[in-house]
């Protein structure tokens, strides 16, 4: 029974990850063709700033709430008050921080004046990413995966509906504009999304804000949870933002223009990097399920099957993550044409590609590890993996590999990362 119900909501998320992939896919090329090149420049450059405000705006919560639904310990109505209580002053923080923040980080970070607004812009769907969290987290714990599904498609739906609709038209106002309009779309679709949710939440376990209380109990266990894993996250997502800011100023420093630079990283990141990560809602589908699973049968103290349902993750990750990473390899060059009318970044597919396998196994490994209750071990490797990548491309950087120097930072951390975390999941489960 406990089989099937692990495979049922892996195939449930499996399923709606890929119709939701799919849209994304049309969504992606629309908008693409929509702003254009430039454009998509200008949105790489500020995903690294947007990731990591998200991550702090978020806070891991989705692991915490899960995790403690999961145990079936605490009250759960009491479980999503305290995190979200939790997660509303944070993002006031994090809000007050970006919209003060945002010029510096344009104009002296990031060395162009035009993503001070697109930085605010961004930040604005933060709190309602913090809500759905909570939300997804509490489904997740319960194993429902159907209001995660629904709720998926329901926004990409929305986004879709905006951006052929309204998108030309704010382009036509100015590539500025058509960007704002564009980061904007992400506000409605999390709207949506929270109302899907609100809808399957059982009724007693509705949350009203006029009686969300804040358990200093539970606020700590899920800070416990929540702060060990967000800081890999944060670690990571630093890494991500200053990524380009490193890179940009080595590059101009060795005689590389701005634009070449953007171009080539937009390539990278807007083109190369999404295509390779195309495959990951099969990965987040597996670690998805992973935790609640491997955190019940751990309460239960059913070692046997604590062992059993690791191996099946990382056996059926490692399987999607071949049959992906060869698919996208061969036919790299038809997939950039047909999906974002390009082909650059075909020559950093080719490289990344075949190490992206072991990427795919990041997710379960990390899942697992959070399961053991190893998040401090997780967050150490998962820092050490940034470090090494930063550490490597400014010196590949320095070296003349311009925009490969990243490239070859990536695989790095990517063997780094995966070997450490599988070769210290095996001695617990020894």
């Amino acid at each position: 029974m406990r089989n099937n119900r692990f495979i049922r909501t892996t195939f449930i998320l499996m399923v709606s990850g890929f119709i939701t992939k799919i849209m994304g896919m049309v969504i992606k090329v629309l908008y693409t063709r929509i702003i254009g090149e430039e454009g998509i420049s200008l949105f790489a450059l500020i995903m690294p700033t947007y990731s990591l405000l998200l991550t702090f705006a978020v806070l891991s919560m989705p692991f915490a709430v899960s995790k403690l639904v999961a145990e079936n310990k605490k009250s759960n109505k009491a479980i999503m008050s305290s995190a979200t209580l939790i997660l509303i002053f944070v993002n006031i923080i994090i809000l007050s921080i970006s919209f003060g923040g945002s010029k510096f980080v344009a104009t002296y970070l990031l060395k162009d004046a035009r993503l001070q607004d697109l930085i605010k812009v961004a930040s604005l769907s933060l709190p309602f990413i913090s809500i759905t969290s909570v939300l997804k987290g509490y489904f997740f714990g319960k194993q429902n995966m159907v209001p995660n599904a629904i709720s998926n498609i329901v926004e990409q739906l929305i986004r879709l509906g905006l951006i052929i609709v309204i998108l030309p038209t704010f382009i036509r106002k100015g590539l500025i504009e058509g960007v704002k309009f564009l980061l904007l779309t992400n506000v409605a679709s999390e709207f949506s999304s929270i109302i899907i949710f609100l809808i399957f939440l059982p009724r007693k376990k509705e949350i009203k804000i006029t009686n969300m209380t804040y358990s200093k109990e539970i606020g700590y266990d899920l800070l416990n949870i929540s702060i060990p894993s967000v800081m890999g996250r944060i670690i990571g997502n630093i890494g991500y933002f200053l990524e380009p800011i490193i890179l940009t100023n080595i590059l101009l420093f060795m005689g590389f223009t701005q634009k070449q630079i953007a171009l080539d990283y937009g390539a990278y990141n807007a083109y190369s990097i999404s295509l390779l990560l195309m495959p990951s809602f099969f990965i987040g589908a597996i670690s998805q399920s992973l935790l609640p699973e491997l955190t019940r049968f751990r309460s239960d103290r059913n070692n046997s099957m604590v062992k059993r349902r690791v191996w099946q993750g990382l056996l059926f990750s490692g399987i999607v993550g071949v049959i992906c990473s060869m698919s996208i390899f061969w036919w790299r060059e038809g997939l950039l044409q047909l999906l974002v009318d390009t082909k650059s970044g075909c020559d950093f597919i080719l490289v990344l590609a075949l190490f992206f396998v072991l990427f795919y196994l990041e997710a379960p490994l990390t899942s697992a590890l959070i399961a053991f209750d190893k998040v401090k071990l997780a967050t150490k490797i998962s820092v050490n993996g940034i470090l090494i990548k930063l550490m490597v491309m400014s010196i590949l950087a320095f070296a003349g590999f311009g925009v490969w120097a990243l490239v070859y930072a990536e695989i790095i951390n990517i063997f780094y990362v995966v070997l450490n975390s599988f070769a210290k999941l095996k001695s617990y489960l020894i």
